[in-house]
């Protein structure tokens, strides 16, 4: 054997042991961390308890530390499953997760909520649920491209869901959304899971349509149309997410859905006329909405001017709008602090408008900090997509990591009236089982995902 030749083994030798090195300094940055965040976790539920009652409620560090430990186990399953998995995101979700339920124990205090009926009993309940199954989901799905082979299944599994509320006898509507579905044992909200499946689907159907729609069809306009068959998807979308919004009053959803296949489209095709066309069909459809349907006129009355005396007196009109601007108004900057401010006097504080309570007693600051985790988080999910290197997995990284930021940009650009209020739950913060379990799904896609990339990059950096 030549001396090259064995200098040559020697290297992949020594980068064969640095690759094992590598992932136990990322797991061990994850565990300080993880750490870390629990507690920041249980100091805002003890400012919580002495800004609002002048006393420590010690039962409820003990869930907070019980929470802590199946994070914890989650860690640890991935130092054997996943070893290679992004270091940021789990911490991340642990901490947003940790402050929604510090502020939804903060408005059970003024609601005078306590043991099961609080909603932060039930929030912390939830939370287990859905850590549990996101380790089941790492565990399981050890090979995301797995999930490619199911794209029609999960395309049958998305419309079931979208259309399991309007179902009589299970679906239920509250405060005017027919969202909800109702088993007798469990109740939920069926569409967020649907935004799951869809972005499976979606994923896995834009791989192998994706050059039938960038490449071939008709030229008009100087612009290249798909043929009808590859643009039926496309119609079937808008027209689902037109059927939302018609049936089941519920705007955010229908613009989620759309906005997330439009993105999608945009990845796999590197076409910017598709936000032309499908932006024109749904303002379209938007716009005639707000002309024959009273719910989705209100929203825009309701944004446009708020502070008008009939619009605010009105059922379903701008009073949670407005209440929720002067709550944060009155945080200022720095914010009244935990447990100081005044959040429950705006209706559904701990849902829909969790982020106004956060910016009256976190302040301007404190948002500020909250939308510097969502936006960490959107980042490292991008950073997993663009770095893939099979097309399934970079579209499917790209799609669930756009749900979550198109989340938060609704419901961040309703509660300051930049758009106009669309009912999304705020993620990992807001109170509600069904968008914990959906949201922690997507945590758990993303890791593994993000544990296959680095796995698929080390193999090309030794070849």
């Amino acid at each position: 054997m030549s001396p090259s030749t064995t200098d040559h083994h020697q290297t992949i030798t020594e980068q064969l042991i640095l690759r094992l090195r590598i992932p136990t300094k990322i797991r061990n940055l994850e565990a300080a961390l993880i750490v870390f965040a629990m507690l920041i976790n249980a100091a805002a539920i003890a400012l919580v308890d002495l800004g609002a009652t002048g006393s420590l409620d010690i039962s409820i560090l003990g869930f907070i530390g019980g929470l802590g430990a199946i994070v914890m186990t989650m860690h640890i399953a991935q130092r054997f499953v996943a070893r290679d998995a992004d270091p940021l995101i789990l911490p991340i979700v642990t901490l947003l997760n940790g402050l929604g339920i510090a502020m939804i124990h903060r408005l059970d205090i003024a609601q005078g909520l306590t043991g099961w009926q609080a909603n932060a009993s039930r929030q912390m309940v939830w939370t287990a649920i859905a850590m549990v199954i996101a380790l089941v989901v790492i565990v399981v799905v050890r090979n995301h491209r797995s999930l490619q082979r199911y794209r029609y299944v999960w395309m049958l599994v998305g419309v079931v869901l979208l259309i399991m509320p309007l179902i009589p006898g299970i679906g239920v509507t509250i405060s005017g959304a027919r969202l909800w579905v109702d088993l007798g044992f469990v109740s939920f909200q069926p569409g967020e899971i649907a935004k799951i499946a869809l972005a499976l689907f979606f994923a896995g159907y834009l791989v192998t349509a994706r050059d039938s729609l960038s490449a071939v069809g008709t030229t008009f306009l100087g612009v290249r149309w798909p043929r009808g068959r590859d643009l039926g998807p496309i119609i079937i979308v808008w027209l689902v997410a037109m059927l939302v919004l018609i049936f089941q009053h519920d705007l955010g959803t229908s613009l989620l859905y759309f906005g997330l296949f439009l993105v999608l489209m945009y990845v796999s095709t590197g076409r910017a006329i598709w936000f032309v066309v499908g932006g024109s069909l749904f303002g379209a459809g938007a716009f005639i909405a707000s002309f024959w349907l009273d719910y989705v006129k209100g929203r825009f009355d309701g944004w446009l001017d708020s502070f008008n005396p009939v619009i605010y007196d009105a059922l379903g009109g701008s009073y949670q709008l407005v209440q929720g601007l002067f709550g944060m108004a009155s945080g200022g900057v720095i914010g009244a602090g935990l447990g100081a401010g005044r959040p429950y006097i705006v209706p559904l504080a701990e849902s829909d408008y969790i982020m106004a309570s956060i910016g009256e007693e976190l302040g301007l600051v404190g948002v500020f900090a909250i939308l510097c985790l969502y936006l960490l988080f959107v980042s490292r999910g991008l950073r997993i997509g663009f770095n893939g290197s099979d097309d399934f997995g970079r579209l499917l990284a790209v799609g669930l990591t756009f749900v979550i930021a198109l989340q938060v940009f609704v419901v961040v650009g309703g509660v300051t009236r930049v758009i106009p209020v669309t009912g999304l739950t705020t993620p990992f913060l807001a109170a509600g089982g069904s968008s914990l379990v959906a949201n922690w799904i997507i945590v758990a896609l993303l890791l593994r995902l993000s544990d296959t990339v680095r796995h698929q990059n080390q193999a090309g950096d030794l070849q």
